[in-house]
């Protein structure tokens, strides 16, 4: 009873999230990552407990329903810095189109060459792109929905995680970059990470979410064709 209860998942998730925050904050380690920690930890009560994941869901939705109205809030620090936006207009362009093209490439590329079947390697190209487009963009071209969520959620927690070492590997220092380059290589939890280091960072990683969308929905038929995926 307590576990088909739409509150459980909700204040499980929440839960669950709140302490790992706090373990984060204390021991600030990459791989400590709050919403890794939380994934992991709330797989393994659903497991232990042999509570099912539609029962969890039922609360988990609950929050699903505040990604739109927290990718508008993004909306926000993006006006405060929109002499930003004017004065690097044609970098901020080129570099999210470059990458579009090159991670949509890459994911094709390596799917021909290990002879995956073609709804695979449809549904692992929109990766970098957020959730309901990713999804959208897959099942519009005959992919499979669920392995596309799992590459969007994988692709987004890997680069928050490895963000700082490849930043630095790179010498990537300046804001406008770093926000650009979380935003549309890790979406919104790339964002999550971008707004932790600063409101330029933050605000440059939203403006990327969106434009990397629009620019993956136009580009996404073009590779299919070059690829022979069409």
């Amino acid at each position: 009873m307590l576990s088909s209860n739409p509150l459980f998942g909700l204040v499980l998730s929440i839960g669950v999230f709140v302490v790992a925050t706090k373990l984060f904050r204390r021991y600030p380690y990459p791989f400590f990552n709050p919403l890794v920690v939380s994934t992991v930890v709330i797989i393994i009560i659903l497991k232990v407990t042999g509570i099912s994941y539609d029962d969890y869901y039922k609360g988990g939705e609950m929050l699903n329903t505040l990604i739109t109205p927290a990718t508008v809030a993004i909306g926000i620090p993006l006006y405060k810095t929109l002499h930003l936006l004017k004065h690097h207009a044609r970098s901020i362009l080129v570099g999210i189109v470059t990458g579009c093209l090159i991670s949509g490439a890459m994911m094709m590329f390596f799917g021909n060459l290990f002879q995956l079947p073609k709804a695979v390697v449809i549904s692992t190209a929109p990766k970098n792109v957020t959730t309901a487009i990713a999804i959208e963009i897959s099942k519009g071209f005959g992919g499979l929905s669920a392995i596309t969520l799992v590459m969007v959620i994988f692709s987004g927690v890997s680069g928050s995680i490895m963000s700082p070492f490849i930043l630095k590997l790179f010498k990537i220092t300046d804001p406008v970059a770093q926000g650009i380059a979380l935003g549309s290589s890790a979406h919104a939890i790339g964002t999550a990470k971008a707004m932790e280091m600063g409101e330029i960072p933050g605000a440059m990683s939203g403006l990327s979410i969106g434009v990397t969308g629009t620019i993956t929905v136009i580009v996404f038929p073009l590779l299919l064709k070059l690829f022979h995926l069409q």
